[in-house]
């Protein structure tokens, strides 16, 4: 991530942050493949579903255990992420160029719109809602460890919204950057609240693994997991495992 010099921000909560806001944490994810018309209906006008086969898209199931967030500006929390594979809307083969941008090194294409993200403390719901424009929300998520492998349970109550189960194996040293989106107002679901959207460069450097056609997921009676049936999601094209230093830029808009 190119070099942005601090800048201190005062959340509602009173907690204080520096963003680029540097995190340590442990991940697993679980990317499905889902209706790219469906998954269009979810985004902002600004961005379009990246394809990854004919009228299929993806969406990625995220467990994050944080264990520093910042200069242990605040308690270390889980959280647990919808992210709809997602580019800028700028031309008719979006994922094209999503791909050809994402192989040049660019933050500022091929990533992730955030959908839902429930965490599981009051000061990481607003640092992510009132920094970032995230659509969080305070849930329990029960993160266990069986051998190789992770499970994760998240619920609020309006019920049980997923449960994950993925392989733990990190063992390979890189550094990935990418790009999530957000409505730029908190709300997620692709609200139409008149907030252009909002790109947010990462980057995590650290231990990787994956898995092809790894990892498995079952949805719950939750309305969020109601609307997530909606999509047609399908067979896991993979899982993925990250141990290591997650930095999160500030946030521009997205020109439509």
């Amino acid at each position: 991530m190119p070099d942005q010099p601090p800048e201190p921000r005062t959340l509602s909560t009173g907690h204080e942050v520096a963003v680029p806001l540097e995190t340590e944490a442990e991940a697993t994810a679980v990317v499905v493949t889902a209706d790219a018309k469906a998954a269009d209906e979810w985004l902002p006008e600004e961005l379009a579903p990246v394809r990854v086969a004919l009228g299929r898209t993806a969406v990625t199931f995220l467990s994050v255990d944080y264990r520093r967030i910042g200069d242990d500006a605040m308690a270390p929390y889980e959280e647990v992420g919808v992210l709809l594979a997602a580019t800028p809307a700028d031309g008719p083969r979006q994922e094209f160029a999503a791909l050809r941008r994402g192989l040049a090194g660019s933050t500022g294409a091929l990533g992730g719109y955030v959908a839902a993200l429930p965490v599981t403390t009051e000061p990481a719901r607003a640092l992510g809602a009132e920094i970032w424009g995230y659509p969080k929300s305070v849930a329990s998520v029960r993160i266990t460890d069986r051998g190789d492998r992770r499970r994760t349970a998240v619920r609020d109550e309006r019920g049980h919204l997923l449960t994950l189960d993925a392989p733990w194996n990190p063992r390979f040293e890189a550094t990935v950057r990418t790009t999530s989106y957000t409505d730029g107002d908190g709300r997620g679901g692709g609200a139409d609240g008149g907030v252009p959207a909002r790109r947010q460069p990462l980057e995590l450097s650290g231990r990787f693994g994956g898995r092809p056609f790894g990892g498995t997921y079952t949805l719950g009676r939750h309305p969020l997991a109601e609307r997530l049936r909606d999509l047609g999601l399908g067979r896991s094209l993979g899982a993925l495992a990250f141990d290591g230093r997650f930095t999160i830029g500030g946030g521009r808009r997205v020109d439509p």
